[in-house]
């Protein structure tokens, strides 16, 4: 007797928790949607915090000073080579996000300003130095006086342009160091 009670018992259990598990396998499916539908939503902060670098098979020093060099016509307000940060002061594009905004839907902006921070860090891949270079640019817009600067993300057009800049700066400079390499050994074998 107790065993028949026993093997109903077994069967609404495992009817139960074949139940379970297609619920419970619903229930996941279901988060997994919501979860890629969530993404959409925080999409942008995953953007913003994406900062443009690269790294260049190149010496600290030189590309500190290739560096210096590209960002020579910005008002800096922090340029340190120990810490190996280069910081400028708010610098007007009225003028260019206006020019560049005009073909779209926005309104022109009363007025608007950029800062470029430039990180350059020194590092190691096998026993060779590397630098790597990160640039953010934050950009600021003021649509009228009363609602004051609103920060708005860049197109990262500027940022991406200094780093390819620098890139062309230290291949000019490796094969310019190539070549007089080269014409120092042939004077050593002429002399």
């Amino acid at each position: 007797m107790w065993i028949k009670s026993f093997i109903t018992l077994y069967k609404n259990f495992s009817n139960f928790f074949k139940r379970k598990s297609l619920f419970f396998a619903l229930f996941i499916g279901f988060l997994g949607l919501s979860a890629c539908s969530s993404y959409e939503k925080y999409r942008h902060i995953t953007e913003e915090f994406e900062f443009p670098s690269q790294v260049y098979p190149s010496d600290y020093n030189k590309v500190w000073q290739e560096v210096m060099k590209i960002t020579t016509k910005y008002e800096r307000e922090i340029y340190n080579q120990e810490a190996g940060i280069i910081k400028t002061r708010w610098i007007d594009n009225t003028l260019e996000l206006n020019f560049a905004d005009s073909f779209g839907a926005n309104d022109a902006v009363k007025a608007a300003q950029f800062k470029l921070i430039i990180n350059v860090v020194k590092g190691y891949r096998g026993k060779r130095e590397v630098t790597k270079v990160t640039v953010f640019k934050r950009q600021r817009i003021e649509q009228d006086f009363l609602q004051g600067w609103k920060l708005v993300r860049t197109d990262g057009i500027l940022e991406k342009s200094i780093l390819y800049r620098l890139e062309r700066a230290l291949q000019i400079e490796a094969k310019l160091q190539e070549i007089e390499d080269k014409k120092a050994k042939e004077q050593e074998k002429a002399f």
